[in-house]
């Protein structure tokens, strides 16, 4: 396998043909079964788009055995490893961006796994349209045996299927930002937008490890560029695989998605607080009348499994909603209410 280089001589040799240099940054937190493959699968990548790069991986103080897994990488690939104490992924992923040396860079999470054509398609794009430089990952969900991935992929295929209905080449604003998937789990840009919204970054949060750095930032990114999307520009996210992973991740991103859209208008937000006064209604009904609680949650979540399929969810994606809405909602609500309570101790600190 080519691996690509990070030297400063190959960074800084001029590009051709258009095509601009590229640095691919990983956070990474205790992900030592992940972290090789993430990271073989982007040279993978790269050599098949012969498109040579600077790869760093950011340490964001793993107490696993990632940084031995980082070590070796580094000797057999050449690849810069940062290490830092926890901060969380955004910083993570400022601490790479700030040693890049490419004018795009290309974020990717260390469960993702890119596939072999995807930065080909990229290659492609950048240099046959330089006008689209930011662009979205298509990430599909590696379902295979894995109940807890199958929901995350239900809802993903339920709450845009706008697009995941007729996947295709889009693009979208900040006018179409709620329609359409978006995450900087994979994700390309120019290095200096990246930079400007890092430094225009501000969470609702005082903890910067629970901030919604997907979201704050590609609103900021997408009133001053169309986002574009693809399916040829694609990876595959493995995600949590245990009952007691996908607790914790749930009550997480409750308490991230009040920093994504609690102050920002759209129907995301008027969702939100209508979900907020729906879990306060069902938390009454619970105490009084607890049978009527049980079916209407059992109805409910056989509907969104229901509306799943008709979505072009796959039959066990709409199982695995119907069967683990009641539990997500519980730990979703529960994050959102602690999110809800940082967000407010931060406004009363002020």
């Amino acid at each position: 396998m080519m691996s690509p280089s990070n030297s400063p001589s190959e960074q800084e040799r001029p590009s051709s043909a258009g095509l601009p240099r590229l640095t691919v940054v990983i956070p990474v937190y205790n992900e030592e079964s992940w972290i090789t493959r993430s990271v073989q699968a982007v040279l993978s990548a790269l050599t098949n788009a012969e498109w040579p790069a600077q790869v760093i991986v950011v340490d964001d103080g793993s107490t696993d055995a990632t940084p031995q897994r980082l070590a070796e990488l580094a000797e057999q690939h050449g690849i810069t490893v940062v290490r830092q104490e926890n901060q969380g992924r955004f910083r993570a992923r400022q601490a790479g961006v700030a040693r890049a040396t490419g004018e795009q860079v290309l974020l990717v999470d260390s469960r993702v796994i890119v596939d072999p054509g995807a930065l080909k398609f990229l290659r492609g794009q950048l240099t046959e349209h330089p006008e689209r430089v930011v662009w979205g990952g298509h990430v599909n969900v590696d379902t295979d045996g894995n109940l807890y991935a199958g929901f995350w992929s239900g809802l993903v295929a339920f709450g845009w299927r706008r697009y995941f209905t007729n996947p295709r080449l889009v693009s979208f604003d900040i006018t179409e930002f709620d329609a359409f998937p978006k995450g900087t789990g994979f994700f390309c840009a120019p290095r200096a937008m990246l930079i400007n919204a890092g430094e225009s970054f501000s969470s609702l949060f005082s903890d910067a490890r629970l901030a919604s750095d997907d979201t704050r930032m590609l609103r900021w990114i997408a009133e001053r560029e169309r986002i574009h999307l693809c399916p040829e520009f694609s990876a595959t996210y493995h995600g949590r695989d245990s009952l007691s992973k996908f607790v914790r991740h749930s009550f997480f991103r409750g308490t991230t998605f009040v920093d994504s859209y609690l102050d920002s208008p759209g129907p995301v937000r008027r969702m939100l607080i209508w979900a907020i006064v729906a879990g306060l209604a069902g938390l009454g009904l619970l105490r009084r009348r607890p049978r009527t609680f049980a079916v209407l949650a059992v109805t409910t979540s056989a509907g969104l499994g229901a509306a799943v399929r008709r979505c072009g969810g796959s039959s066990g994606e709409a199982r695995s909603v119907a069967g683990l809405f009641p539990l997500f909602a519980v730990c979703f609500g529960t994050g959102v209410l602690r999110g809800l309570g940082k967000a407010l101790r931060k406004r009363l600190a002020r």
